[in-house]
C-alpha cells in the first residue's frame, strides 16, 4: 500500500486519534497512553510544528499518511548529534498491519537518519513480546544488541525489553 512520510498537520487530528487508540499499540509502546484524546493530538500537532522549525532538534516525527489520513507516526528520539546517534520509535494503526507499510517506513527513516542528519547509529528499544515490531527492525538490517531484562514497568509488570541496532558503514 501506498504511504507518505510527511510533517503533522492542523487537521490530522482526527485520523490520529482513530488510528492511535489501540489497546496493542498502548501495550507495545512505552509512552503512548490508551485512550488517546483529541486534546492529546492537538498537543502533539503544536509540539511537532513547534520542532519543525528548529534548526537542531532533539525529536522528528513524521505522520504515516494514507489518502490524507495519519494511519502511524513514525521518528527519532533522543538525536544527538555529537555522538551521532538517534532513537527510532513508531506505531501503525492495526487496519494498516502486514502490508509492509512500517518496514518500508523504518528503511525510509533509517536512510533519512543516515544521509540527511549524518547519524552513525540508529538504534530501538523493543519489548520482548512484540514480535512483529522485532521482524520490521531484522528485515530492514537492524542487529539484536542484548536484552534488558525487568527494565519497563508496564502494566503494573515489569517487562523485558530487547536493544536492537544499526550502524552506519
Amino acid at each position: 500500500m501506498k504511504f507518505t512520510l510527511r510533517r503533522f498537520k492542523d487537521g490530522d487530528q482526527k485520523s490520529l486519534v482513530k488510528n492511535i487508540n489501540c489497546k496493542e499499540i498502548f501495550n507495545n509502546t512505552s509512552s503512548i497512553p490508551c485512550p488517546y484524546s483529541k486534546k492529546r493530538a492537538d498537543k502533539l500537532i503544536l509540539r511537532c510544528k513547534k520542532i519543525s522549525k528548529l534548526k537542531n532538534p532533539k525529536a522528528i516525527k513524521f505522520a504515516i499518511d494514507i489518502k490524507g489520513d495519519v494511519v502511524g507516526s513514525i521518528g527519532f528520539h533522543k538525536i544527538d548529534r555529537k555522538n551521532k546517534r538517534a532513537e527510532i520509535g513508531y506505531w501503525l494503526g492495526k487496519d494498516y498491519r502486514g502490508m509492509g507499510i512500517m518496514t518500508k517506513a523504518v528503511k525510509q527513516m533509517t536512510n533519512y537518519g543516515f544521509k540527511k542528519l549524518k547519524l552513525k547509529r540508529i538504534y530501538a528499544y523493543v519489548f520482548a513480546h512484540n514480535k512483529a515490531s522485532t521482524r520490521v527492525l531484522e528485515k530492514v538490517g537492524f542487529k539484536l544488541e542484548g536484552k534488558m531484562k525487568k527494565h519497563i514497568l508496564k502494566n503494573r509488570k515489569f517487562v523485558d525489553v530487547f536493544v536492537y541496532g544499526k550502524v552506519r558503514r
